[in-house]
């Protein structure tokens, strides 16, 4: 059996040269189980230690606990030239730069080494929220937020070492109760509350190979959601930095990055304008064939994420690390 390329080597790989797909026709995939720490400090966290706010104007105290995270992807290639590509699950590259959503999706290979890949995320935007994240007189409520995003990526476009990321996102709120459980505000100023919302995302990268075992890559990113409430519609930019490298069995990824985000509207609540700086710190190790199992790995990474905001209430603080073991086949 071959040695299944790791996230570092299949990144170098897609940068430096035009490759296939897969490897061979048929599927193939992984599968990984890790265990790990989270913490979180954020009024937004609908954890069941954080039902009541201590303080609008500032942040609850942390919420930590452990956690159980079965990741994966799936693929099933084909054609002459292995140029096609049906795949479902978490890639490798989302998950060495801090993405962790499950896709599934379709990829086209051109004679040019350019991919097109269009994709569906359809649990991205779904969790839980808090029906009124504002109520400071008692326990909090959570609601369904459900919702859908839709991804075009171009990859190696037109043989180049560049690439753009497009994708557009619906969220929906079932029980918006925003602002209700303060009287001075007017129906107007919970409307304005209202989270539901279309976003456009977009992104471009370029692949710049240091040398045949390190690469770097610069990215850029624009958003724009449009919500049913003024406070909550924004736009914000962002820049990002990827750091690949290969040493033997050995191999790293680290992302760092900054995005500023502008809102459009008074938050009646606070009456401020909200302003957003985000900035993140992902890094993800690999150690191939580990104790000389073919095809195995140990797997690990840890992040750091942390939002400043002009207004107290959003600040958040949040830290994830894990370590497990990840099977090719």
């Amino acid at each position: 059996m071959k040695t299944k390329l790791s996230l570092v080597a299949l990144a170098l790989m897609s940068g430096s040269a035009w490759a296939q797909l897969a490897e061979t026709a048929g599927f193939s995939g992984e599968v990984s189980v890790s265990t790990g720490f989270y913490s979180i400090e954020s009024n937004l966290n609908t954890n069941d230690d954080n039902k009541e706010l201590d303080d609008l104007n500032k942040t609850n105290d942390a919420v930590s606990g452990g956690l159980l995270l079965p990741l994966g992807n799936l693929s099933y290639t084909f054609g002459d030239k292995l140029n096609q590509q049906f795949y479902m699950g978490t890639s490798r590259e989302d998950i060495a730069t801090g993405t962790l959503a499950f896709e599934m999706g379709y990829k086209y290979q051109l004679a040019s080494g350019m991919i097109i890949d269009a994709s569906i995320l359809p649990t991205i935007m779904s969790g839980e929220v808090w029906e009124d994240p504002f109520k400071d007189n008692g326990k909090r409520k959570t609601t369904d937020e459900d919702g859908n995003a839709y991804r075009l990526k171009l990859d190696n476009i037109m043989g180049s070492k560049f690439s753009v990321d497009m994708a557009y996102a619906t969220k929906d709120v079932e029980d918006e109760r925003s602002g209700m459980a303060d009287p001075m505000l007017t129906a107007a100023q919970r409307d304005s509350l209202r989270r539901d919302a279309d976003a456009f995302y977009f992104r471009t990268d370029y692949k710049y190979m240091v040398d045949q075992t390190t690469m770097l890559k610069p990215r850029l990113t624009y958003i724009s959601a449009d919500a049913d409430g003024a406070a909550n519609s924004f736009k914000g930019y962002g820049v990002e930095l990827s750091y690949f490298k290969m040493l033997d069995r050995h191999q790293f990824a680290l992302t760092a990055g900054f995005n500023n985000r502008d809102y459009d509207a008074v938050n009646p609540v606070f009456g401020e304008t909200r302003e957003d700086d985000e900035m993140s710190l992902f890094a993800a190790y690999e150690y191939a064939n580990f104790m000389d199992w073919q095809d195995w790995s140990l797997v690990s990474f840890a992040g750091f994420g942390s939002t400043d905001s002009n207004i107290d209430f959003y600040d958040k603080n949040e830290i994830i690390m894990s370590v497990g073991m990840n099977y090719h086949f």
